[in-house]
């Protein structure tokens, strides 16, 4: 799925202290980026991480996107999703009038989340039996 060249794509995860769970969303950034279809890629974080979500939409805008398709990677949308992420939505928009930001659906029940969900299942079932 290429992007307009101009439009850069912001991946928002909550962020934790331990920096494999980080990890995640740094290496879901580098795949999307291998694939080469999306020019700007920036991995960000609501808390406990780096960059955060405004610092992350900042890197966006300095290099060069007019459009940032902001990606909530949050299961559901709870309170982050429909308050925090909307509200750096509206100040960033206001920072950045020339800039559009859109807040794209968090992962939610998107049919192939099921699918992860049945694959995650096999794996922890292995051969089929269970070990205490």
């Amino acid at each position: 799925m290429p992007l307009a060249e101009n439009t850069a794509v912001l991946l928002m995860a909550h962020g934790s202290r331990r920096a494999e769970a980080n990890d995640d969303l740094r290496q879901l950034a580098d795949e999307l980026r291998r694939r080469g279809s999306i020019s700007i890629i920036i991995a960000s974080y609501l808390e406990l991480a780096a960059p955060s979500i405004p610092e992350g939409a900042r890197l966006c805008v300095a290099e060069g996107a007019q459009r940032v398709l902001m990606l909530p990677y949050f299961l559901s949308a709870g309170r982050h999703v429909t308050g925090d992420l909307e509200r750096f939505r509206d100040e960033l928009s206001r920072e950045f009038p020339q800039v559009e930001f859109r807040l794209c659906p968090p992962l939610g029940l998107h049919p192939k989340i099921v699918e992860v969900v049945l694959d995650r299942l096999a794996e922890g079932d292995g051969d089929g039996t269970s070990e205490p």
